[in-house]
């Protein structure tokens, strides 16, 4: 007999709602949830293979140790000795920075991930810490930290209620939204447009959302910077800057930003941004006298040589045309779980070992892991823990960095499957899959277009054999701290949510006032791991029930009862309560950005770029390197391609469907080209997250779908210095026909 279960997709930052039919242990449909409060059903072709991804036979569902080079099959109590023999040795003969952690995406979309690994790290004690976040997001955190004061104050576009939406560097329609949590965009950009409003894309590819956009402008990669000084000189010079009343008070800098960008004029910038310059001052025009307007950039924009001055002056001109803060306009969600005041943002409060880079949301920029492994001296990173990531791929450099990793003394994986990366792990300590663990989302809920909170419970027991994912990271964070196993993981769990409970109540925005630590935790009941944790974030948090204290607030026995979600409503105007600056106030002129100006005006007088450059590329049916492994998702043309313009192939003697040698500073790929003018002249298109073919790999569809990696073109060092974020945008490449090269050698 079927039944069904009710969850939030794990896959994606949408976060829809999914409604799965089981035949006992196994997933036999999947359809979108149309009652879910904010997906209303929609489903994405990732989602709907949930039920191919759990069955999944590569996925492990034992530990791997390595003996006599081979990854062998082990038990958990074996896998765990080993670790703490070789993690104690390491720690006591070369100190704590020794190790490095890299956490991957996939564990912001795990409850256990997004409460599991904070322990963890603080249990390392390492400053070495790095995660996906600096592949290509970094930039927006240090963007939003310097003018709000909080990184995690990420204004999102109230695409709901705009009439304009301007996007530089971003695919929302194959995407789903990135840093933007909006359930079918596809639908919301198509009801944008039916009401009257207008949709303008500035990307140097013609993608899915700029073809169906009002304006699509083609701008050179790397520019944007440029583009939008130029907006903003405009609006200073038509007088057309200003601030909605309840945000007037409560901006400093304004006169600084419109001195400091003087020169970079819609004339001076249009010949390097190859944007005209009426082009640049109408689309200021129409963003300032526009009632609502928002623009929003992503990856085109912060992986590239200006990403956090990019990224802050998407913000400035929000600011600029009074359209922060507003209905319609660049948004502050206000998730349902608490969270803590932070002090004011600074960045750099330490620099990695080798090349100086800072550290900015405790964590160093990825870019410089590869140094800090191959590079002799004292804190030379010799062991490292993988959460959820695949680093080998998804990270730039990734030649020398493969290379380095099969040198370290020890290197653990947590991880489902044997990748590019955990190939070299000495350790392997697979997590169960998404149907044995519950899901509140603590990371996109900040994010989100709309204020809701959705509690998926776990659709499935797990095994008596097998630990819980959080379990595994409690494991290996009392290992950091000396312990020997058997570890004492209730008692450590214990630890945590005391910790958490104390931090709450001693917290004057927490719903906890008058309440003590003891007595929040006896609230939880009999819970343990991140679902305590967590309900203590929602009772203490903006709608929570303070434990009590208002009986229509949120408990999580009202989350359980309500399987689609609950609605919280639109955003709301939340300024100047979300600002964490030293000031209070919106510091508009953050002196760490406007030290760089100097190096981008330096782009005004520079030679045009000869050649090709790369830039990268969204597909609706990949998520970074995961989900390849799943068959139906690789069906069709071959999705990992070289996209060239028409005049571009012709000049190099390739066509469509040869195959054609790409090289950089870095590395050099073969791929298959993709001739199509949907690309501006000059410009090539790579997609990330490829290159599974590789040696030791046990990814049986995604080894044989073919694709290259990338990042074995991005050059070492190449970094935006602001936050150390690699430049994967913007590479300058040779093409050539395979059989070219083959005669010149």
């Amino acid at each position: 007999m079927t039944r069904t279960a009710i969850r939030t997709c794990p896959l994606c930052e949408a976060t829809c709602g999914l409604e799965l039919e089981l035949d006992g242990d196994r997933v036999v449909a999947v359809r979108g949830d149309r009652d879910d409060v904010f997906s209303r059903g929609y489903l994405c072709p990732k989602g709907a293979l949930f039920g191919e991804l759990e069955a999944d036979p590569d996925r492990l569902t034992a530990p791997r140790i390595r003996r006599e080079g081979a990854l062998v099959t082990a038990s958990w109590e074996a896998a765990f000795e080993e670790i703490a023999t070789r993690l104690h040795r390491l720690h006591a003969t070369h100190g704590r920075e020794a190790v490095a952690i890299y956490l991957g995406n996939p564990n912001v979309h795990s409850l256990d991930g997004q409460l599991g690994a904070r322990p963890l790290i603080k249990a390392l004690g390492t400053r070495n810490v790095f995660t996906a976040s600096s592949v290509d997001q970094l930039p927006k955190h240090v963007s939003c930290g310097v003018l709000f004061g909080d990184p995690l104050a990420i204004p999102v576009p109230d695409v709901d209620r705009t009439d304009l939406l301007v996007i530089l560097g971003a695919n929302p329609r194959v995407s789903n939204g990135s840093l933007w949590t909006a359930p079918d965009l596809p639908r919301r950009l198509t009801e944008l447009q039916r009401r009257g409003g207008r949709l303008v894309v500035i990307d140097p590819c013609r993608t899915r959302t700029a073809d169906r956009a009002d304006q699509h402008v083609a701008i050179r990669p790397g520019t944007d910077a440029l583009l939008l000084a130029a907006v903003v000189t405009t609006l200073a010079e038509e007088d057309l800057v200003r601030l909605p009343d309840h945000l007037a008070g409560h901006v400093s800098g304004i006169d600084e930003v419109v001195a400091a960008l003087a020169d970079f004029t819609p004339q001076a910038v249009a010949p390097v941004c190859d944007v005209a310059a009426g082009t640049i001052r109408d689309l200021a025009r129409e963003l300032a006298r526009t009632e609502r307007a928002c623009v929003y950039g992503r990856l085109g924009t912060t992986t590239t040589r200006f990403g956090t001055t990019t990224s802050w002056l998407v913000d400035v001109v929000n600011v600029l045309t009074g359209n922060l803060d507003v209905p319609g306009g660049a948004m502050f969600p206000t998730p349902a779980h608490h969270r803590p005041v932070r002090r004011p943002f600074r960045t750099g409060r330490w620099t990695s070992r080798v090349a100086g880079l800072p550290e900015a949301i405790g964590e160093l920029p990825v870019a410089t892991l590869v140094a800090e492994i191959v590079t002799p001296g004292d804190g030379q990173v010799r062991g490292l823990i993988t959460v959820a990531g695949n680093p080998a791929i998804s990270t730039p450099d990734s030649d020398r960095l493969d290379a380095a990793l099969r040198d370290l003394e020890l290197m653990v994986s947590v991880d489902p499957y044997v990748t590019a990366t955990s190939r070299h792990a000495d350790v392997i300590l697979p997590p169960p899959s998404a149907l044995h663990r519950p899901h509140l989302d603590l990371v996109f809920a900040g994010l989100a277009v709309r204020n809701v909170v959705n509690l998926s419970p776990a659709v499935l027991p797990l095994p008596d054999d097998r630990p819980h994912e959080w379990e595994i990271l409690l494991t290996l964070s009392a290992i950091a701290l000396g312990a020997a196993p058997p570890v004492d993981v209730d008692g450590a769990d214990t630890f945590v949510a005391t910790q958490l409970a104390e931090q709450l109540v001693a917290d004057p925005t927490a719903r906890t006032g008058g309440l003590d630590a003891t007595s929040i935790l006896a609230a939880t009941g009999t819970r343990r791991g991140p679902e305590r944790l967590a309900e203590l974030l929602i009772r203490a948090g903006p709608y929570g029930d303070g434990f009590g204290q208002d009986l229509d607030g949120l408990t999580f026995e009202r989350l359980e009862a309500a399987p689609h979600g609950i609605d919280l409503g639109p955003l709301t105007p939340r300024i100047p309560e979300v600002l964490r600056t030293a000031t209070g106030r919106v510091e508009l002129a953050p002196p760490e950005v406007l030290a760089d100006l100097p190096r981008l005006r330096g782009e005004l007088t520079a030679a045009p770029p000869e050649g090709l450059v790369l830039i990268g590329r969204r597909h609706l049916r990949t998520n970074n390197s995961w989900s390849h492994n799943l068959a139906a998702l690789r069906r069709g043309r071959e999705l990992c391609t070289l996209q060239l313009h028409p005049d571009d192939a012709a000049v190099r003697g390739v066509a469509d469907g040869d195959l054609a040698r790409v090289r950089s500073a870095a590395g050099e790929v073969t791929v298959t080209v993709e001739v199509t003018d949907a690309v501006r002249p000059g410009v090539a298109s790579l997609p990330h997250g490829f290159g599974h073919d590789l040696d030791g790999v046990e990814l049986s569809v995604a080894r044989e779908g073919g694709g290259v990696n990338s990042n074995r073109l991005t050059p070492h060092g190449e970094v935006d210095p602001v936050s150390g974020t690699a430049v994967l945008n913007g590479i300058h490449i040779e093409v050539a026909p395979v059989s070219e090269i083959a005669q010149m050698r």
